[in-house]
């Protein structure tokens, strides 16, 4: 019988953090966020203002980095998507207006909203009600923002009755209307900017409400209805500010049918080379073999996969650049490893870095690029990425 003792309570311990970049990491450039807002602001039509969206942390970049830097290159408001989110950056000590983007239904969570100085969507008159109650409790008028339905079926008041029930908010003496808004459903389709798509019919329908509610001479309300896609569609989509998201961290959502907006993507996604080995002509690799190699051939192994983010349906998709040079993913991608042939590399070893995202010389690869790979869009592949991936800022 064995008696020997395993006591870990005898091992050393050590102190210090861990290298952020010993496995696979995130790099967030703060300085191409502040360069994508003013170069987008530059195209708003004139005294429109810019909310940046940080929602789902930042589109993966880190909320904090993006707001900040979103902030020195001019937006004047946020907008998130949870009350969490939105308590987050206050702890940061950010004091701009900010929006909740989703909808807030409970009482505890709308007092919460108060208490944080945020701003809430309203979609019906049970949240106005509530509001007031709120505000008139803590005698100081409640902000928030009415959004109105016109083509999502989402969120949102019912077209055919916010002309009345907008009359009847307006006696509510307890909130303050900050602005009314709605969301385009297809302003990223190649037909948006044909008079008779979608994205036209709302924008015209949410200019009738607006018309017929006399928003003119209502003071303060600011009236904003494009997302990224919209923004750049043109200035009949700014009103008095727009929500960007997208565009902000670097992606042009209209790329095939836009001239080039001059924007620097502001995340690098980067894994080091754990192991590298070489297999003879005819080996399979990974998970079902559904590679084989063909000839004799040399694999990195990264410590990075689809419990990092990497969607699995990339298996065999992607390419990786190092040097300047691309080198093809090969095997199903696994939950914590991936397998790169690099057979023509003579400078690719043990703790060589990978790019799998961003550019490096006249090589890039983009999220737009992996989701025209897997059917997806560059929103989920960058929301994607899970928190065991460090961000790290790199200016």
């Amino acid at each position: 019988m064995n008696n020997r003792k395993n006591n870990f309570d005898t091992l050393p311990s050590f102190e210090g953090e861990i290298d952020p970049t010993q496995r696979a990491w995130i790099e967030v450039s703060g300085k191409a966020i502040e360069a994508n807002v003013r170069q987008l602001r530059s195209k708003l039509k004139n005294n429109c203002e810019f909310m940046a969206v940080v929602k789902a942390d930042g589109y993966g970049h880190d909320a904090k980095v993006v707001s900040e830097n979103a902030i020195r290159g001019g937006a004047s408001q946020l907008g998130v998507a949870t009350l969490k989110e939105g308590i987050k950056l206050r702890s940061f000590g950010i004091n701009i207006p900010i929006l909740v983007l989703g909808n807030l239904y409970a009482k505890k969570d709308l007092l919460k909203c108060f208490k944080n100085n945020l701003m809430p969507t309203v979609s019906n008159i049970r949240e106005c009600l509530i509001c007031n109650n709120i505000g008139k409790s803590n005698n100081f008028k409640f902000s928030l923002h009415l959004k109105v339905d016109t083509g999502m079926s989402r969120l949102g008041f019912e077209c055919n009755h916010f002309v009345q029930q907008f009359n009847n908010i307006k006696s509510l003496e307890n909130i303050s209307v900050q602005g009314i808004y709605s969301h385009l459903a297809c302003a990223d389709e190649k037909n948006a900017l044909n008079p008779k798509s979608s994205t036209q019919l709302q924008r015209e329908k949410f200019q009738e409400l607006l018309k017929m509610i006399d928003i003119d001479n209502t003071q303060n309300i600011k009236i904003h209805l494009a997302n990224s896609a919209g923004m750049i569609l043109g200035k009949d989509f700014h009103f008095d500010m727009v929500r960007v998201g997208l565009s902000m961290y670097g992606y042009d959502p209209l790329v095939k049918i836009n001239e080039n907006l001059f924007l620097k993507p502001a995340l690098f996604l980067k894994a080091k080379v754990t192991f590298v080995r070489t297999i003879e002509k005819g080996v399979g690799v990974s998970y079902g073999n559904k590679f084989v190699s063909d000839r004799k051939t040399k694999l990195a192994v990264l410590s990075i996969g689809y419990a990092d983010g990497i969607i699995r349906n990339l298996s065999g998709k992607i390419n990786l650049i190092h040097n300047k040079k691309l080198y093809p993913q090969v095997g199903s991608i696994t939950m914590d490893q991936m397998m790169v042939d690099i057979t023509d590399s003579n400078d690719i070893e043990v703790g060589s870095t990978m790019l799998l995202l961003g550019s490096e010389g006249d090589k890039s690869i983009s999220p737009i690029d992996w989701a025209d790979k897997c059917n997806s869009i560059p929103w989920e592949i960058l929301c994607s990425f899970k928190n065991r991936l460090p961000r790290v800022q790199v200016d």
